[in-house]
């Protein structure tokens, strides 16, 4: 019996419906070539979902969401709605609420054409953030006292828990133990940020448990500079919510930029959602000009996760050949989405065909 994985789609908003488009193309020709079956139930939920019925993510549809194996989106965001609101509704409750505490972040250089440093070349950029999902600044509600008044004061609390920051960089030090240079990189401010000392201090004795992983610790503004410099000098690294969201967009742009960037959010073991990390773009939407390989890649990981890994590994050879041997130019209007989706398709057909 041919094995069948359950898939949640949510396009979400602007490009979103493009890029989802292409990456389900390449995911039904992986399940063909590779042997496998998939399930996709497709959600209409994002922003022209809430200005037409008021509805973000009911509890209905989040009880069907949470019995899938894994979910694919494809962009939150739209102008037309209040900042924040779509996004905390829809990829915030998916992340929080199925405690999905890992952030996956693979920056790796394919071709030295797009890397914006100069004279480095792709052995200099392949590097793994891992950085915590569900805890800090962005889970813990805004409070605002005297609002609108010259009195005003904001504040949205940093707050980490011991059981929270554990998981995470155990996670790490697993993931460098399987990488070949077996190095992790811890990132915090805990010079300046003193509740971050609980990030020291669990990593320091987690270390103990990984004695052949090399370990490192950076500050995040020396990180962010190094990452420029010597960006060589990372393999893993580790790091909170708020700080791993800046760093690897930096990351991305080493990389090639947010069209080429993919993520995962994982409760390993038992769900992931995974995403480009590019935001919606609204003003493309029915253009045909977004990049869609970092929704592909996204795919990539997402059968990594399933357990498909020949199928995984096929898609990501077949990205890295059309990027080496077909993208003249990354940006926007050089190639059509669909180009660029028929391209993997066709090479994706040639590595299942070796």
């Amino acid at each position: 019996m041919t094995r069948e994985h359950r898939i949640a789609v949510l396009a979400g908003d602007g490009v979103g419906a493009e890029v989802v488009q292409q990456a389900l193309r390449v995911l039904h020709a992986a399940a063909d070539a590779y042997g496998f079956g998939v399930a996709l139930s497709e959600y209409p939920h994002g922003t022209e979902h809430w200005l037409a019925s008021g509805e973000i993510l009911p509890d209905a549809v989040f009880d069907e969401i949470r019995g899938h194996q894994a979910v694919l989106l494809g962009a939150i965001g739209d102008p037309r709605a209040p900042v924040g609101k779509i996004e905390r509704g829809i990829i915030g409750r998916l992340r929080w609420d199925l405690d999905l505490y890992v952030n996956l972040r693979p920056i790796k250089l394919l071709d030295a054409r797009f890397c914006p440093l100069r004279d480095k070349q792709v052995q200099d950029v392949d590097m793994l953030f891992v950085r915590e999902n569900t805890e800090g600044p962005y889970v813990q509600p805004a409070e605002f006292e005297a609002e609108g008044t010259p009195y005003e004061v904001a504040s949205q609390a940093m707050r980490y828990t011991r059981r929270g920051t554990e998981r995470i960089i155990r996670y790490a030090f697993e993931q460098a133990l399987g990488r070949p240079r077996r190095q992790l990189t811890l990132i915090d401010k805990a010079n300046a940020i003193r509740a971050q000392d609980l990030y020291t201090r669990v990593f320091a004795e987690i270390a103990q448990e990984f004695p052949t992983v090399e370990t490192n610790h950076f500050y995040v503004d020396v990180a962010a500079m190094r990452m420029v410099e010597s960006p060589e000098s990372f393999d893993v690294a580790v790091t909170t919510n708020l700080f791993g969201d800046i760093l690897t967009d930096l990351g991305a742009a080493l990389q090639g930029g947010l069209g080429l960037a993919a993520s995962a959010n994982l409760h390993p073991g038992v769900m992931g959602l995974f995403e480009p990390v590019h935001g919606s773009f609204p003003q493309a939407a029915g253009r045909n000009v977004a990049n869609p390989m970092a929704a592909i890649g996204a795919v990539a990981m997402m059968l990594d996760f399933l357990g498909e890994d020949a199928a995984a590994r096929a898609v990501e050879a077949a990205l890295a050949t059309v990027l080496r041997e077909h993208v003249r130019s990354l940006e926007i209007g050089v190639h059509a989405t669909d180009e660029l989706g028929g391209l993997v398709l066709r090479e994706l057909a040639a590595v299942a065909a070796s």
